[in-house]
C-alpha cells in the first residue's frame, strides 16, 4: 500500500481552501514597507515607500510594469529596484525643473536634428 502525502504545507493548503483571507504577495509587501529618501520633486525631505515611488507620476506606466515584472520574477534585487526607481524619479523631477513652465498636457517641442548638406569640393 502506498500512502500519498501532500507536498503542500497545511497553511498553504488551508489558504487555498479559502479558510484564510488572501495574503498580499511577499514581494509587494516588501516594496510597500521599504522606505527610501529621494531628494526630488514632492518627495524631497520625506521618506517614501518604493511602492509609492513606483506609482508616482514620475514613473511611466511601461517602466513601472517592467520593473514590477522583473522584480517579481526574482531577476532584480531590492537594492536594484531602489536604484532604478530613485534614478528615474530624480531624473524626471530634474528634467521638469529644467523645463520652462510648459503645460503638462500640452505637446512638447522636440528639437529636430537636421543633417548638414554636403558641400561640393569642386565646381565645374
Amino acid at each position: 500500500i502506498t500512502v500519498k502525502s501532500s507536498t503542500k504545507d497545511p497553511v498553504t493548503a488551508a489558504r487555498e481552501e479559502g479558510d484564510d483571507p488572501p495574503k498580499e504577495e511577499p514581494w509587494k509587501t516588501t516594496l510597500k514597507t521599504t522606505m527610501v529618501d529621494v531628494e526630488a520633486g514632492e518627495f524631497r525631505g520625506h521618506k517614501v515607500s518604493l511602492w509609492d515611488l513606483l506609482h508616482a507620476r514620475y514613473i511611466p506606466e511601461e517602466s513601472r510594469k517592467e520593473v514590477l515584472e522583473v522584480y517579481e520574477a526574482g531577476e532584480l534585487t531590492l537594492e536594484q529596484v531602489k536604484t532604478v526607481v530613485t534614478t528615474i524619479v530624480t531624473r524626471t523631477a530634474a528634467a521638469e525643473r529644467a523645463e520652462p513652465a510648459a503645460p503638462v498636457s500640452g505637446p512638447r517641442a522636440e528639437p529636430v536634428a537636421t543633417e548638414a548638406e554636403p558641400t561640393p569640393l569642386h565646381r565645374d
